[in-house]
Parts: structure tokens; C-alpha cells; sequence
């Protein structure tokens, strides 16, 4: 190294030395990590060479008591490290080992909230205090999408800042629609004060991004770069957010309204041959969705050649769908009707190979967003963009009604998991209210007795409350009666 100076080795694997591109002649030492290729270099504060030695020795003797006692020699800003486990994340995704979108979720992440969080903060620094804080600091330093959390006044700074923030995440939506656009979306300026109000923050949000924290100090901990007491698991309790999906009535209504939908435009008129074709396709993905519970990635990832068909114990016919997202794969069953949504698309649809996808764009590529600017105009023409909770609805909600629907009918809760693709757990926690419906007959149960008995307590009550009544008005009868004459 050119800028070392005046260098000086004490010991094998111990060096002082000044630096020849600083202005003041204070040492430094570099201390070789015994059995590794590697250097660690202290700034050692001191111009005189005596009290440098001592400092240096000093500083090997910690780096020797760190590596006998397995603390970390290094230390790290959380935004490098971070950015170490988003690069083998990003290689498990080439390998197939989780979705390709996974990495984009947590690179959002990461280089979001988490790095106005902690980014600059040295890892070994992170605790408990900062871990357990991170929850009340993202509500106070973030807005949401729903308003069912409540809203909170924001300063104008901050107003503004959301504002760019919304002001950009509209034009990445246009850019991703194809929409080409000669300038991005300016912000809209800050309301007044009365008006300065956001959506808090979500606790599912908060859940998310703090297991994605949890993952990045664990991967650090992996790395020896923290003890392993910096390894954080447990998540503050925060609430489940119900999961809004479609009623029965919701449902046959946006089947209804989607029939008019294909055919005539918002002001009636008849929609243009690529506008229907978009929309019969849309149509059709929203019934299969409905009645298989695939994600929005297994329908993405479907193909020709993943459909078959099968008979049932009672010889029915059924369709068998081997589907693939969040880098697993199972076989589905799915009723009849399917195969014949199924075939509605292969009649329109320009890419009908085994190897070709289901749901492409008009002239057979894949496609990307699934119809969502789609689903999102026929959802709001039938009122029903936004559920009872405040949700916005989206493509999840299809899945959503299918596991509703299913566990409604009496279906196994395994036998439901199984087909999901998912955990009894996951069933349990965001489709429990399902149960307490479909066995209201055994919730209710000798409710009618109770209703009686309440009923005679009310008659007996209005009776007493009557009774007292009357007695008062014959009592103020009797004491406004004029007095007798004197003869």
C-alpha cells in the first residue's frame, strides 16, 4: 500500500504505521487474524510511538479474546449486510428454490423502511430495544393503504413526502401497464392542515417486514458477524387482519355484472374486439380462481399441459390441475365447470400448445399483471372494490372466497390445506369465523329457551313498570280534584 509509512512490525501478524494521505501523523496498527487471510485495522489515536505500541497490543489481545470467545471481529452497517442476504436470496430464486418475486419484496424492504430504520446502525449495535421499538416507529413514520386502522394528522414535511412517494408508485403503475408516459407523475400538493391525515400502518405490514428483519440478523448471526443473541424470532403480538373475501351475494352479483361488463363499456356502448377479448379472459380466470383457490402466481405459472381430467368415486368427471407458485408445486382438484371455463379461453386464446401458458395478452405472451387493471374496473363497477374491513380487494380475495365457500360447506379442514397449498394453521387463523357460522346451530344451541325466559322477564317487567304508571296518574287524578263546597 503506497500512503503506509514509517511501518514497523511488534510481533508475526502485528503492525503499526502512519498514513502518508492524512494531514496529522497519528499510527495505526493492522492486526492479522490468526488462520485467515484477513486484516483488521485500528486507528490508534496517538502520535507518539510508545504509547502506539502499548494501544496496539491492546488491540491484538481483544481481537484474540473476540475470536476465542466467538464475538464478532468485524463490524457492519445492517444496509451491507442486508444486502449480503438479498444476493443469496436472489440465488435461490435462479435456482428455482423460491419465487422470482420474492427477491423484489424484500429488496423493497430492505432499501425501504428497514434501511430508514437501522441501515446505518452496526449490527452488533441492533437489541431488543431497537427490535421491540420497530412497530410503533413505522406507524409513526409510514402510511398505509386502508383506512380500517384509523388515520392520524401528519406534518406538511411529511404530507409532502408521502406525497412523492404516491406521486412515484402511480407512475411505476403506468410504466407496468404499458402506459408510456412523457414525464413522471408530479406529487399533489400537501392538503390543509384539517385535512393532513394517512392510513396507519397495518400490523400485517409491520408482521411482514419484521420477519424479513428477523431473517437478515439471523443471516447474520449464520455469518458470525453477531452472537447468537442477537437472533430474533419472536414477533411482538400484533392483530391478524381478517382477510376480506366475497359473499355469496357479492359473488353472484359480480358474476352478473361481469356478463354485461364483457359486452358494453362504462357508458353502455358495445366494447371494441380487444377490449371484450380482455375481458372474456378476465372473466373466465375470476371463475377458475373462484372455484380452484389457485394464487395469483400458480395461475401466472399455469400451462396446457398442467390440465387433465379424472373421474371421482361416483365416476364424475373432474379436472386435475398440477400447479406451481412460491416455489411449490401440488395437484389440485377442480369440479367440471372449470374445464368448461378452461375451454371458453382455449376457443379465444392464440397460445394453446402444452407448453404455451393459459392466461396470455392478446397475441399469446404471458401475461405479467394477470388483468389486474381489469379486475380492479369490474370490482368498482360492481361496488365491490372495497370489502366490509376497509380492505381493497384485489386477486387474493378469489382465493380467498374458494376457502370461505369450501369451509362453509362442511369440507375437512386438512383435506382444504392440502388443496390450498398451505397450513391447517393458515386455515385455522384467517378462516376460524367460517366455523362459528357454519356450526351456529351448535353455538345456539337451547338458545330458544333462553329467548322464552327472556321474553317472560320483559312481560313481567312492562307489566310492574305499567302497574306503576297507572297508580301515579290516579294519584294525581285524586290530587287535583277541587275541594268540596261549605253549605
Amino acid at each position: 500500500m503506497a500512503f503506509v509509512t514509517d511501518k514497523e512490525e511488534l510481533k508475526p501478524g502485528l503492525v503499526i504505521f502512519r498514513r502518508a494521505d492524512v494531514q496529522h501523523r497519528n499510527w495505526y496498527c493492522r492486526v492479522k487474524l490468526p488462520k485467515a487471510d484477513r486484516y483488521k485495522t485500528f486507528s490508534l489515536k496517538t502520535s507518539d510511538i510508545n504509547a502506539a505500541r502499548d494501544r496496539a497490543y491492546d488491540h491484538d489481545a481483544d481481537v484474540r479474546f473476540r475470536l476465542k470467545h466467538d464475538v464478532p471481529v468485524f463490524n457492519r452497517p445492517f444496509r451491507d449486510v442486508a444486502k449480503e442476504y438479498l444476493t443469496t436470496q436472489e440465488a435461490r430464486a435462479k435456482r428455482g428454490e423460491i419465487s422470482p418475486a420474492r427477491p423484489k419484496k424484500l429488496k423493497a424492504v430492505l432499501e425501504g423502511a428497514l434501511e430508514a430504520y437501522v441501515g446505518s446502525t452496526q449490527v452488533h449495535l441492533i437489541g431488543d430495544e431497537l427490535w421491540g421499538s420497530y412497530p410503533a416507529w413505522r406507524r409513526e413514520n409510514g402510511a398505509g393503504r386502508n383506512k380500517r386502522n384509523g388515520v392520524r394528522e401528519v406534518s406538511a414535511s411529511l404530507a409532502e413526502k408521502f406525497a412523492v412517494q404516491d406521486a412515484a408508485s402511480r407512475t411505476k403503475a403506468m410504466h407496468s401497464r404499458g402506459i408510456k408516459l412523457s414525464k413522471a407523475l408530479a406529487a399533489k400538493a400537501a392538503a390543509p392542515l384539517a385535512e393532513r391525515t394517512v392510513a396507519f400502518i397495518s400490523d400485517s405490514t409491520i408482521r411482514f417486514e419484521m420477519s424479513i428483519f428477523g431473517a437478515v440478523m439471523n443471516y447474520a448471526v449464520k455469518k458470525r458477524y453477531v452472537p447468537a443473541s442477537k437472533r430474533f424470532d419472536e414477533r411482538p403480538k400484533l392483530k391478524t387482519m381478517r382477510r376480506d373475501e366475497f359473499t355469496v351475494e357479492e359473488y353472484r352479483k359480480l358474476h352478473t355484472q361481469g356478463r354485461r361488463w364483457i359486452k358494453k363499456d362504462h357508458e353502455g356502448n358495445p366494447n371494441k374486439p380487444v377490449a371484450e377479448w380482455y375481458r372474456t379472459m378476465t372473466y373466465n380466470m375470476i371463475l377458475i380462481a373462484c372455484n380452484t383457490g389457485m394464487r395469483p402466481s400458480e395461475l401466472r405459472n399455469l400451462r396446457w399441459r398442467d390440465i387433465t381430467t379424472a373421474k371421482d368415486r361416483d365416476g364424475r368427471e373432474i379436472m386435475v390441475l398440477f400447479v406451481q407458485g412460491k416455489g411449490k408445486s401440488r395437484k389440485l382438484v377442480a369440479p367440471k365447470s372449470v374445464g368448461d371455463y378452461l375451454d371458453r379461453i382455449r376457443e379465444i386464446s392464440k397460445a394453446t400448445e402444452p407448453e404455451d401458458r393459459v392466461f396470455t395478452t392478446s397475441t399469446g405472451q404471458p401475461t405479467q399483471s394477470l388483468y389486474k387493471h381489469l379486475i380492479d374496473d369490474l370490482l368498482t363497477r360492481s361496488g365491490l372494490r372495497e370489502g366490509p374491513g376497509g380492505t381493497i380487494r384485489s386477486t387474493y380475495s378469489f382465493r380467498h372466497t374458494y376457502a370461505t365457500f369450501r369451509l362453509g360447506e362442511g369440507v375437512d379442514v386438512y383435506f382444504l390445506a392440502e388443496q390450498m397449498g398451505t397450513s391447517v394453521k393458515m386455515i385455522e387463523d384467517h378462516y376460524g369465523h367460517v366455523n362459528t357460522i357454519k356450526h351456529a346451530d351448535r353455538v345456539l344451541m337451547g338458545i330458544g329457551g333462553w329467548e322464552t325466559m327472556h321474553a317472560e322477564m320483559n312481560a313481567e317487567s312492562d307489566a310492574e313498570e305499567a302497574n306503576a304508571k297507572s297508580a301515579q296518574a290516579s294519584k294525581a287524578r285524586q290530587s287535583k280534584k277541587p275541594p268540596r263546597s261549605k253549605r
